[in-house]
């Protein structure tokens, strides 16, 4: 009989994250969340079945959004509709500015951080284009049944160039666009996106 392996994703404790400071919606506070959210006396790797259900746990995600500055447009946001084929079914059909997805174990060894952000990004699109990234703050919305779960770790990379392009056929509807437009229609768009554009543009 064949053993299926149990994906297991790195998590943290909510009671954690409480102790270091509560706050609902977006913090830019990167020096004071993440040295201790991803501290390993506290982070560790769990059944993600089981994580989906478990408020007491904060699955931490990577969520990197591509900025473009446009000579002729000003500021431009890559986004993207998610199909269904999109791994958490909870936010088909959304609009989103949000590249990422769990850190996982890799062949029983847990990878770190910075591996699984490069993997999901590397999943999910490509990047044909020189770029700088950098944390900017975290989102927590414990106001939606996916958010009570998740802790977003915010990236943004400011690309050279408008080259970055889809690798799933589920990543639907994508390309850059001005933040003054997607601001217009934020309602159109996942909660965590509606949280970074509302904060960060």
């Amino acid at each position: 009989m064949v053993q299926v392996e149990t994906e297991r994703v790195l998590v943290v404790p909510t009671a954690v994250f409480r102790e270091i400071g509560y706050f609902q919606g977006f913090s830019g506070d990167v020096q004071r969340y993440v040295p201790a959210l991803f501290d390993e006396l506290h982070t560790s790797y769990r059944p993600r079945a089981e994580m989906e259900d478990d408020p007491s746990f904060k699955q931490l995600i990577p969520y990197v959004i591509f900025r473009y500055d446009d000579p002729e447009r000003g500021i431009c946001v890559f986004q993207y509709t998610r199909g269904k084929g999109q791994g958490e079914r909870r936010l088909h059909a959304k609009r989103s500015v949000g590249v990422g997805g769990h850190i996982s174990t890799v062949e029983q060894v847990g990878e770190s951080y910075d591996e699984g952000m490069q993997r999901e990004l590397a999943e999910e699109v490509r990047i044909d284009t020189p770029y700088h990234g950098r944390c900017v703050g975290l989102i927590n919305d414990d106001e939606t049944e996916v958010g009570r779960v998740h802790l977003g770790v915010v990236h943004i990379f400011d690309v050279q160039h408008p080259e970055v392009h889809p690798n799933e056929e589920d990543i639907l509807e994508t390309g850059f666009r001005p933040a003054a437009e997607l601001l217009d229609d934020v309602a159109g768009f996942e909660t965590w996106s509606q949280i970074c554009l509302k904060a960060l543009f």
